[in-house]
């Protein structure tokens, strides 16, 4: 298990460039397994989770070439589909949360598909319910094996259009119902569909491809089945949750960054929330420029009531920036409520932030209220341990903007999202050894 040593207390300078959209990367990388055909990737980030995919993909049969440190040809010409009933694949997808993206296009084109009970964060809940009702919507049959902690399996003759209304707007349970109805007979039609650009980005790939989506954008999506999809090629979007993860820091840092090639258009509400919380940003185009702040100040509600954070389904503020949002308000002046209302344990990080010096009442699992110090007082580093992805990175601002030296432990749950975030911060003024 590594660790990170982090010397806080350092201003960083200079520009920064966010890594390819993990969450993206997770759904397009299997829809390569709808066609036979090559189909070219562009701007994969190089980290933990999407390696084990593309491994996973290999094993499965799909050729890879890398073309480049971020590019990638795939030809799933050559899938053995009896691999998914091998316990190695079985122990490999259980340690990895987008396995489950497998599914849809698996269903889609070899008409079965099968999977562990997936890993991933420690946040909560994840169910899968969405995924598997939209399955039998379209005629598969699904078998739940209670066995070595769980195995899914759905399967079908043939898939026929329906129409259903998901019980969750849930991106990944979209982006499998997708996958698996651009194949089918007929009409199906997907409302209260999760619209966020990633799923955007899936369906516009798909249309590239043959299939025949319209709605894309929208929470109503109606595909027209097609009998077969081609090759093509597709550059995934820059990582949102990176590019909020900057300008956080930036601010708790009081350091002068630019972040370089962001889609502005692609982010949504994510740059004014930093702006309610008295962050100031200047758009260039498609970079974002956050200035050195001495200090920053929370804004109220019209009515002069404590400003309130909540997550909700896109165009609303994305969960994965929730945490992030936390750790910035420490040191802001005024209050904030951060609201997690998808997962009841990502705020349970919150007991590291308190022992580094921080003002935070943690509510119950899904409410936190922050207190900002104002810059009054210095957060101390501690050694403490990442418990998932986001929470990993919001400790890791919190000690760059400590003073003395931090530990964060379990920098592997850190790896599975942010690409070479030590180096990459290191180049612009940071320190952090890799221990």
């Amino acid at each position: 298990m590594a660790s990170f040593k982090i010397t806080g207390g350092r201003r960083l300078s200079g520009d920064i460039y966010p890594q390819g959209a993990k969450n993206e990367a997770l759904q397009i990388l299997c829809a390569v397994l709808l066609t036979s055909e090559p189909v070219t990737i562009h701007n994969i980030p190089d980290i933990r989770d999407v390696n084990q995919l593309i491994d996973l993909l290999a094993d499965l049969g799909v050729g890879v070439e890398r073309l480049s440190e971020s590019s990638v040809r795939f030809q799933a010409n050559g899938v053995q589909p009896e691999y998914l009933e091998t316990e190695v694949f079985k122990r490999k997808a259980a340690a990895l949360r987008g396995s489950v993206m497998l599914l849809g296009p698996m269903l889609g084109r070899f008409g079965k598909g099968s999977i562990s009970r997936p890993g991933g964060d420690k946040i909560g809940r994840r169910r899968l319910d969405t995924h598997f009702l939209g399955f039998e919507k379209l005629g598969a049959t699904f078998h739940y094996d209670d066995a070595d902690g769980g195995f899914f399996r759905v399967e079908a003759a043939e898939l026929h259009g329906a129409y259903m209304l998901l019980d969750e707007a849930s991106v990944t349970g979209t982006a499998n119902v997708v996958m698996a109805a651009v194949m089918a007979k007929g009409t199906t039609t997907i409302y209260n569909a999760a619209c966020e650009p990633y799923l955007q980005q899936l369906c516009k790939m798909l249309n590239r491809m043959g299939a025949r989506i319209s709605g894309v954008g929208s929470n109503l999506l109606t595909i027209e089945g097609v009998d077969k999809l081609h090759g093509t090629e597709h550059t995934m979007l820059p990582d949102m949750i990176e590019i909020g993860s900057f300008i956080g820091l930036a601010a708790m840092t009081q350091s002068e960054i630019t972040i370089r090639n962001c889609q502005v258009a692609e982010l949504g509400i994510i740059p004014d929330v930093f702006r309610r919380l008295g962050i100031k940003l200047e758009i260039r185009g498609d970079d974002i420029y956050v200035p050195s702040q001495e200090k920053y100040r929370i804004e109220t509600f019209m009515d002069g009531s404590s400003m309130t954070v909540a997550d909700a389904p896109w165009p609303g503020f994305t969960p994965d920036l929730l945490s992030i949002v936390l750790v910035t308000a420490i040191q802001a002046q005024g209050t904030v409520l951060i609201h997690q209302k998808m997962f009841e344990s990502r705020l349970f990080f919150v007991d590291k932030l308190i022992d580094m010096g921080a003002q935070i009442i943690l509510c119950d699992p899904h409410r936190a209220t922050v207190i900002g110090l104002n810059r009054e007082s210095q957060l101390r580093g501690i050694r403490m341990t990442s418990p998932d992805i986001r929470a990993g990175v919001a400790l890791l601002i919190a000690a760059l903007s400590a003073k003395g030296t931090s530990i964060i432990d379990n920098i592997e749950q850190i790896d599975r999202g942010y690409q070479h975030i030590d180096k990459r911060l290191n180049a612009i003024g940071a320190l952090i050894e890799r221990v």
